[in-house]
This record gives structure tokens, sequence and C-alpha cells, in this order.
């Protein structure tokens, strides 16, 4: 059986590479790094000023599983459509990973950090959500391509491409300061 057409299509919009992963092609990944980084740059400066000002305070950790509507709209399918919710849950499969990366920008840059130090610690902690969903689709690997009677590969490549769609959406989203309720450091309310 061939890769399904919704998530091939789903790949030439994100603009990923197929079958090719986006790690397999190193070189394009600096160069993107370095426009993000002169984008971003006067953005972690001002959630550092935030976070260092007299009376500034972090509010409570808040998390509303995968932002952008994910998970919301999964619990809304789930709840439609009983065999979602049987076969894959309530909430989408790697809502945990999601809620780890809400922990990591919940605060943003660490205590004492400069801009460029906030910087990578934002692209860790993508990077780690990233790793997470690819994570809990080779968990699932086995059982879903006897499910759906497809390859292992298919089913590594699908939850590749859910992995770096994310990734991609939360770099180009969640740059600090921007108002977004999914912005690193978003636990500094007085950061916009």
């Amino acid at each position: 059986m061939r890769m399904p057409v919704l998530f091939t299509m789903v790949l030439i919009m994100a603009g990923l590479p197929s079958p090719a992963r986006a790690e397999d092609n190193p070189a394009s990944e600096p160069l993107v790094d370095a426009v993000e980084l002169k984008i971003e740059l006067g953005r972690h400066e001002r959630l550092l000023a935030v976070q260092t000002a007299p009376g500034a305070a972090l509010s409570p950790f808040t998390s509303d599983g995968c932002s952008g509507g994910l998970s919301s709209v999964w619990k809304l399918a789930s709840a439609s459509v009983p065999a979602l919710a049987r076969r894959h849950g309530e909430h989408p499969p790697w809502e945990i990973c999601c809620v780890a990366h809400d922990q990591s920008y919940h605060a943003g840059a660490p205590s004492g950090a400069d801009p460029k130090t906030s910087f990578d610690a934002r692209r860790r902690a993508d990077e780690e959500l990233r790793q997470c969903v690819r994570k809990i689709g080779a968990d699932r690997t086995d059982a879903l391509a006897a499910e759906y009677s497809i390859g292992r590969e298919e089913v590594e490549l699908i939850y590749s491409g859910i992995a770096d769609v994310m990734y991609r959406a939360v770099r180009l989203g969640g740059a600090p300061c921007t108002g977004l309720a999914w912005r690193w450091g978003y636990g500094w309310p007085d950061c916009r």
C-alpha cells in the first residue's frame, strides 16, 4: 500500500522533502537557524528584561495540551468519531510531548541567560518535542502497521512528518514576547 494521499499532501504543503526527512539534508538547517536567530534575538532581549524587572512574577503553570487547536480538534473529533477514540484515545497520542514542551516554554529563558542562550534553550525545547513525537511513533509502529496493513517504514515516515511539521510550527509561532498564548516565556504575562 502506498503512503496515504492526505499525508503526502500535508508533506508537500509543509514544504518537507518526501520520502527523505529534513535531517537528511543538514546543510539547510544552519541557514534557517541563522535567519531565526536574527529575527528573534530582540524578542529574547525583551523577555530577559521582563524576567529581571522589579516585581516581575511568573504566573502559575498552565498547558493547553498541543497548542494551535491540535488537542481541542482531536478531542472534538474523538467525541464525534468513537472509533478514533477507541483506536487512538481522546487526546493526541503525542500530547504528553506537548505538555512537556509547555513546561519548558512556560518560564522561557533560564535564570541569568543572555539572548543567545535563551534562543538556544528554545531551539532545544523544540527539538525535544520533535524527538518525543518520533519516539511515540516508534513505540506505536508495530501496532499501527498491523492495524492499517502498511509497512513499518510508512508509519515511521508519517510520525516523522508529524514531528517535523510540529517542530516547524513551534519554531515559526513560538518566539517570545509576541502576545501569543503559546510563546516562549508565556508565563511572563507582561512580555508582549
